[in-house]
């Protein structure tokens, strides 16, 4: 048995950054993920005046309820989709003259959803190119609260920012969603806002969130549960078994239901209080799986589905192509490079088995490309990438960590 020391989840630490942040008092982040995009999440909400001190393993924010020290700021976004969509609605609950700018592939994702339900609650704010992209300014005025109507069915970040912005209004949020994908990561936000003193409640596609601002905590973040799907299929690929510690029947994050998929196709899965193990069993059946909760782990499925004994269908995953690339097309377009078939339409994938070729992926600069199709690898060596160091964005060390991972033992067909 392998045990994986998989580092903090980054949906985990960004919405910790932002509560710890509006929390009143200092907040303690145990094992945070250290990455690109948290990084930059924590450095923009210094850009904005709050003190964030970083140490190994710890993180530590002194909470700001009134909001941005800062009375004008420039915060570049850089990648990260939490940090582009989080710290804007974090600051205009505060007051001030803020501008929001991010990487080119950041500014081609969607923001129109959350922009048009903070100008809906009264919010000052501008896109200064494309409507309903960054970059953007707002002058912020406090938020006094109500009713909005969100759709997020592109991304549940929006909703996710809003709920999180509810205990900063003066009189609280209803929020009522016509769509919504990605589902368990509303429950991580729930959660963790209970957990710094809020009080949400959900009444089926209606979120009530009252005024009650956040109070500080000491919060341990878990192992991030996307990054370890690839060393879960892994081990559904080459016989081995895997365990990831801090993953267990209580944890928070939905991507952990990648193992059930995994589980379906004759993996060995067993999960208690405190971990959960994955080991391969030497076959793997062909399924087709709605992945519209944990579309982040549709990458790692598409990249294993050529070895299984029949067709891999994934379906209702319109939402991955905005996500840091078109996921959908990319898996498909770099299967078919390896040699595999792949039929796609709007928001399915269907793979057939086969046996991939050495080729060289084209990331699209997306981390879950990378990751995903390093599993492809364990069984075609040859595989190369043309941008292997955009894992940065959520496990800088990935390849280091893979290399110790497949290193002890030929991984034989």
């Amino acid at each position: 048995m392998t045990v994986i020391d998989i580092p903090g989840s980054k949906s985990v630490t960004a919405r910790a950054l932002f509560l710890a942040a509006a929390a009143e008092g200092t907040s303690t982040l145990v094992r945070p993920l250290a990455s690109d995009d948290t990084e930059g999440f924590a450095e923009g909400l210094t850009a904005l005046g709050y003190e964030v001190e970083r140490a190994p393993g710890e993180w530590r924010v002194q909470g700001r309820p009134a909001g941005p020290a800062a009375a004008t700021a420039d915060v570049h976004c850089r990648d990260g989709a939490t940090t582009a969509r989080f710290l804007p609605t974090l600051a205009a609950a505060g007051h001030g003259d803020f501008r929001f700018d991010a990487s080119a592939q950041m500014r081609r994702r969607p923001l129109a959803p959350l922009t048009g339900a903070l100008r809906a609650l009264g919010v000052d704010l501008r896109h200064e190119e494309a409507e309903g992209h960054h970059p953007l300014r707002i002058a912020a005025a406090g938020i006094k609260g109500g009713a909005v109507t969100l759709d997020a069915g592109q991304s549940s970040q929006y909703l996710t920012a809003l709920l999180m912005l509810g205990p900063l209004t003066a009189e609280g949020l209803t929020i009522t969603v016509t769509d919504l994908v990605s589902e368990p990561y509303v429950e991580i936000t729930l959660a963790m806002m209970r957990a710094f003193g809020a009080a949400p409640t959900r009444d089926g596609d209606v979120f009530t969130v009252p005024p009650t601002g956040y109070r500080a905590t000491t919060y341990a973040v878990e192992p991030d549960a996307s990054t370890a799907s690839y060393f879960f299929a892994a081990a559904a690929l080459t016989g081995r078994e895997v365990t990831v510690e801090g993953l267990g029947t209580g944890a928070l994050q939905g991507d952990l239901a990648f193992v059930e998929v995994l589980r379906r196709m004759g993996a060995d899965v067993r999960t208690d209080a405190h971990s959960t193990t994955v080991r391969g069993t030497g076959r793997l059946r062909g399924l087709t799986v709605n992945m519209r909760d944990i579309s982040d782990t549709m990458p790692t499925l598409a990249a294993l589905a050529p070895y299984a004994d029949g067709p891999v269908r994934i379906e209702d995953v319109a939402n991955t192509r905005v996500k840091e690339c078109d996921r959908l097309e990319a898996c498909a377009e770099n299967l078919r490079r390896l040699g595999i078939t792949v039929t796609t339409g709007p928001d399915r994938i269907e793979i057939l088995p086969g046996t991939p070729r050495a080729a060289g992926i084209t990331t699209y600069g997306d981390h879950r490309i990378v990751m995903s199709f390093a599993v492809t690898g364990l069984r075609t060596p040859g595989i190369s990438f043309d941008d292997p160091g955009c894992v940065r964005k959520t496990f800088p060390d990935f390849h280091a960590h893979w290399e110790g991972f497949t290193s002890p033992a030929r991984l034989a067909p």
